[in-house]
């Protein structure tokens, strides 16, 4: 690297760009099936430290102090050496009180590293695809906008190959793994990060940065020399803007949001229900429950989507509710005592499914 800026901080920039090299690497290794938990692990390396150099670079130690410590700077050391602030500490001591997308999209990262690091979940990687290109995308951006475009990574990476055949096949297996008890956990903690973030920040590329591969056709020797590009939203240029918007309507498919997989009609959770509990349970017993529980608005609510998400979601596209394996949870839990049975569906005694129609 150049010299000019202080070792220290050409040594954490080397480390932050070999580590994000190789986190494309490993992402877009063929057959790699557990390539979203190796890509984070070394991301979150890439972006600590940078972060590390960047507060170097301001003249400031990223080491953690030693509490009590008034009179006399003490830092705290593992193993003779200082300890460094990980990723979770240089996102406070760099935003404050700010909270722009790239910091809600390394948050997530950091919070499904810590689900994922003891699992095997290859069936996610798929629909993560979107933060983890959003991290890799304001990583560049800030190390060249901190740095300068002499330490980009551009030339180090490509676009990777696609087998656009074959990623239907992909997504269709990726959604049948996410309803596997193993990945519910994961499940949960995704759909409620990505439920609680505000809607400006959830359609942010740099919180989430998903591309249409657009075939693109040379009709000059200048234009060949690229095969892939992306464009960036330009308003001093409306009119191409306005027909690359007509070109990605034409290819946008609909998304379903990856909380919407796991979800039950009022059907699926009365047919849930009763194979584990001992007392009847149909669908007037279900809706007793949801309103005693008070998961969700009655039909003549006029704010339906105000829901109690852990157990009820309100799907505006037809008008109706879907419930949660938690709601299935938290019924068989308290509709097993027969007191509660009896507060909760109105029945003064609990009768057995003996004889019971099926619904």
């Amino acid at each position: 690297m150049p010299p000019g800026l202080p070792k220290i901080v050409r040594d954490n920039l080397a480390k932050a760009r070999s580590a994000a090299v190789a986190a494309v690497e490993v992402y877009n290794r063929p057959g790699d099936h557990f390539r979203t938990a190796h890509y984070i692990i070394l991301m979150i390396i890439a972006w600590t430290s940078l972060f590390h150099a960047i507060f170097f670079g301001r003249g400031i130690q990223p080491w953690y102090r030693k509490r009590g410590m008034r009179k006399a700077i003490r830092y705290e050391y593992v193993d003779g050496e200082h300890k460094h602030w990980d990723l979770s500490e240089c996102l406070k001591q760099y935003f404050h009180d700010q909270n722009p997308p790239e910091r809600a999209n390394l948050q997530f990262l950091l919070g499904l590293r810590n689900k994922i690091e003891h699992r095997h979940l290859p069936e996610f990687d798929p629909v993560l695809y979107g933060e983890c290109q959003g991290a890799l995308m304001n990583f560049e951006g800030m190390l060249v906008t901190k740095f300068g475009s002499r330490f980009a990574l551009t030339d180090s990476l490509a676009v990777s190959l696609q087998f656009s055949c074959a990623m239907p096949d992909e997504r269709a297996a990726a959604i049948r793994g996410l309803a596997s008890s193993k990945a519910r956990g994961v499940l949960e903690y995704i759909e409620k990060f990505r439920g609680g973030l505000p809607a400006d920040i959830l359609s942010s590329t740099k919180y989430s940065f998903s591309v249409f591969l657009i075939p693109k056709i040379a009709n000059r020797q200048s234009g060949a020399d690229i095969a892939v590009e992306f464009v960036p939203y330009d308003s001093s240029r409306p009119e191409e803007m306005e027909q690359l918007k007509r070109v990605v309507a034409l290819l946008r498919e609909k998304q379903i949001p990856v909380a919407n997989v796991n979800l039950m009609r009022p059907g699926e959770v009365v047919e849930q229900v009763k194979k584990l509990l001992s007392f009847l349970f149909n669908m007037n017993a279900h809706t007793c429950a949801w309103k005693y529980y008070k998961v969700r608005p009655d039909g003549r609510s006029k704010n339906p989507e105000k829901t109690k998400s852990d157990y009820c979601i309100y799907d505006r596209a037809h008008n109706d509710y879907l419930y949660t394996p938690a709601w299935v949870e938290l019924l068989i839990k308290n509709l097993s005592d027969p007191r509660t049975y009896e507060e909760v569906t109105g029945q003064k005694e609990p009768s057995s499914h003996s004889g019971e129609k099926s619904i």
